[in-house]
């Protein structure tokens, strides 16, 4: 089969997502193309790009014909060279609605020559939470099948909310089939399509493959243990910094290891200023498993709101996959998917206490335990079951939408 995917991710870039993992994994028997983010005109004039958006800006200025590449067997990526207008900042959404066709169909023209020139003459479309640019392309490209992947609840943020709580709706009413990564985002799609569907998380088994130890990176050799440790981004709308700071306090002999992005509010926290919190910055995905590796036990601090409530922690199953012993804030996926191989937290104390459950428990045996749960959840299996979940969106009858969670 043929398959676009249209996505807020970039492919080939230093970070892997649902949508760039699946379009990797189809495209191992399957034929895709993934379609990268259209420029707008602010990013087009941008200087505070990233290293692979200003590539592609500086493709489209050159205008040399290779936006349209192959990046591996079956699987080809499209940058738009279709300049599309800044226009979040339109306060009411009728109006919205009718700017943002003009940016669709400019998408949908690059989307189309590329599909002709690639030969799909038909094709499943995959939306992954591309709420605004491909609002229309269901009618401007007509797919066989368009597809909507619900992973993250963006319209909790900021830049969504103000036209994407009355679009997202609009836009899984009209999808052939709503596929999520978690039990409630299923639940909430269900109230708009029928034709929802659960398919879990995955990871790159490959990639966290145990068979062989790896060394301990240059940065943590000399972080005493115990090292409790955190992998993401780290972000004060997903993580509870006071608790972080809490627990930082109340056990000074233990190290906090933290890796990932941070943005204001955690360049400017406390946690700064205490001795046994390392910050060690961003880490490439493939160096990610050696730290891991090496945590004595890895964490999930999760603030509770409506951003995280419902969401599938993917760095709980890669944390997992290492065998570390895992604490982390208890949210519903939490205690449906993970309950029996992590330990859960909902205060500052009980994540202590936690800790030092998991310090005193872990054991061979229940790393082995671990590393065979996550089997569960490679790209393999969850591409599998949206496969299915595809065929089913083309039955008289839909399935009770919670059999494969």
């Amino acid at each position: 089969m043929n398959f676009v995917f249209v996505s807020l991710q970039r492919i080939g870039t230093d970070r892997d997502s649902t949508s760039t993992s699946l379009a990797k994994e189809l495209g191992k028997t399957h034929h895709v193309l993934y379609v990268n983010s259209p420029i707008d005109r602010r990013t087009f004039y941008s200087k505070t790009n990233d290293d692979f958006t200003q590539e592609h800006v500086e493709a489209i200025k050159r205008k040399d014909g290779d936006l349209l590449f192959k990046l591996q067997d079956n699987l080809w990526v499209l940058n738009p060279g279709r300049i599309i207008e800044s226009i979040n900042w339109i306060p009411f959404t009728n109006l919205f609605n009718q700017v943002n066709w003009i940016n669709n169909y400019r998408f949908a023209k690059d989307i189309r020559e590329a599909t002709k020139e690639l030969g799909f003459s038909s094709y499943i479309l995959i939306n992954d939470k591309d709420i605004f640019r491909s609002f229309y392309l269901k009618e401007l490209l007509k797919p066989s099948k368009y597809i909507y992947l619900d992973r993250d609840n963006t319209v909790a943020m900021d830049y969504w909310k103000r036209h994407g709580v009355a679009l997202e709706p609009e836009l899984m009413k009209k999808a052939d089939a709503v596929v999520c990564n978690s039990n409630d985002f299923t639940k909430r799609a269900r109230q708009y399509n029928r034709n929802s569907f659960y398919i879990g998380n995955g990871f790159n088994v490959e990639q966290y493959d145990t068979t062989e130890s790896r060394p301990i990176p240059a940065d943590m050799q000399d972080i005493p243990k115990p090292r409790i440790g955190y992998v993401g981004a780290l972000i004060t709308l997903r993580l509870d910094i006071e608790a972080m700071v809490a627990m930082a306090k109340a056990r000074p002999s233990w190290s906090f290891v933290l890796i990932g992005p941070e943005d204001e509010d955690f360049q400017n926290s406390e946690l700064h200023q205490l001795q046994n919190v390392y910050f060690l910055g961003k880490k490439h995905t493939s160096d990610v498993p050696a730290y891991i590796e090496h945590f004595d036990v890895c964490i999930n601090p999760q603030l509770l709101n409506e951003i995280t409530i419902g969401n599938f922690p993917l760095k709980v199953v890669e944390y997992l996959a290492m065998g570390r012993p895992v604490v982390a804030t208890e949210t519903n996926t939490m205690k449906e998917v993970f309950q029996d191989y992590t330990y859960l937290a909902d205060s500052t104390d009980s994540f202590i206490q936690q800790i030092q459950k998991a310090l005193l428990q872990d054991a061979a045996q229940a790393q082995q335990a671990r590393k065979k749960f996550v089997r569960n959840f490679s790209w393999q299996k969850v591409t599998e079951l949206l496969l299915k979940s595809i065929a089913r969106s083309s039955a008289k009858e839909t399935v009770p939408i919670l059999e494969e969670s």
